[in-house]
């Protein structure tokens, strides 16, 4: 059963598209949109271990 990808994966697919020079920018803490403290949180409940 094949699962979205996580928060974390969204989060490092972003960073590598702007540092190829996409000119997207992160959202801000607080803004529309952004990740809030409660999806990091229930984000790392799921995360896998260093690799």
């Amino acid at each position: 059963m094949a699962s979205k990808p996580g928060l974390y994966s969204n989060i490092h697919a972003k960073r590598a598209r702007i540092a190829a020079g996409s000119g997207e920018k992160m959202r801000k803490v607080g803004a529309k949109g952004a990740p809030t403290a409660k999806a990091f949180v229930r984000s790392a409940k799921t995360a896998k271990g260093k690799r």
